[in-house]
């Protein structure tokens, strides 16, 4: 059974994971505690020993909940969706719910990864090219998938955890220079969400440890 604790979360101010994780916990309600991890100040404070004990792959977010330590933002959101109360970010008809995880996994698996800071960093000068191939590729599955499914948010008219990946991947295609307007149902959703106070408390540019030439 869950204690309900305050939790704590360990994580990034620009990393689309942690902003997921932010924002579930905005939806939520939840209050929490976070603990900055740079990525890249003194090489990288998640590689550190200490560090890889709470999340092995040395990725952000991790989080302590409930006296147990999570990593893997889907994982963290549909444990905090079980066990507090508040919307639910996993729709409780299973045909809607299938299409949220379906999203969520499309953005979590078949996009972020691709173009996140550890293999961007292996890219070396490629890496904007190399991080605009995956996401425009990404985003012209994402696309027609979305034009099936959305109503005014990603799955019907009820935010959902697709939505809570949705917007930290618009962010990562603008920094990158994709054209979003190519998208009109991504960039139709994007211009809802952005608009709602869960999703602005949560921004990058909000963050405790935004630097200060980046912050709102």
């Amino acid at each position: 059974m869950a204690t309900h604790t305050k939790p704590v979360l360990h994580g990034y101010f620009r990393s689309s994971c942690s902003w997921r994780v932010r924002i579930a916990f905005a939806l939520k309600g939840i209050e929490y505690d976070q603990v900055p991890v740079n990525l890249i100040k003194d090489g990288g404070q998640q590689l550190t020993e200490e560090y890889k004990k709470l999340n092995p792959m040395q990725q952000v977010p991790a989080v302590e909940v409930d006296g147990i330590r999570l990593s893997q933002s889907l994982a963290v959101i549909q444990y905090i969706d079980e066990t507090r109360p508040g919307p639910r970010l996993l729709p409780a008809d299973p045909v809607k719910r299938a299409q949220v995880r379906m999203i969520s996994d499309l953005i979590a698996s078949g996009i972020q990864p691709l173009q996140n800071l550890y293999v961007l960093q292996k890219m070396g000068a490629e890496k904007v090219q190399w991080a605009q191939h995956f996401i425009v590729r990404g985003f012209e599955a994402l696309e027609p998938m979305l034009k099936q499914t959305a109503g005014k948010y990603c799955v019907g008219d009820e935010i959902s955890m697709a939505d809570v990946c949705l917007v930290p991947q618009v962010y990562n295609a603008e920094r990158f220079k994709v054209d979003v307007d190519a998208y009109p149902t991504i960039k139709m959703l994007n211009q809802t969400l952005v608009e709602l106070e869960a999703f602005k408390v949560t921004h990058p540019s909000r963050q405790p440890d935004t630097p200060v030439d980046l912050r709102a």
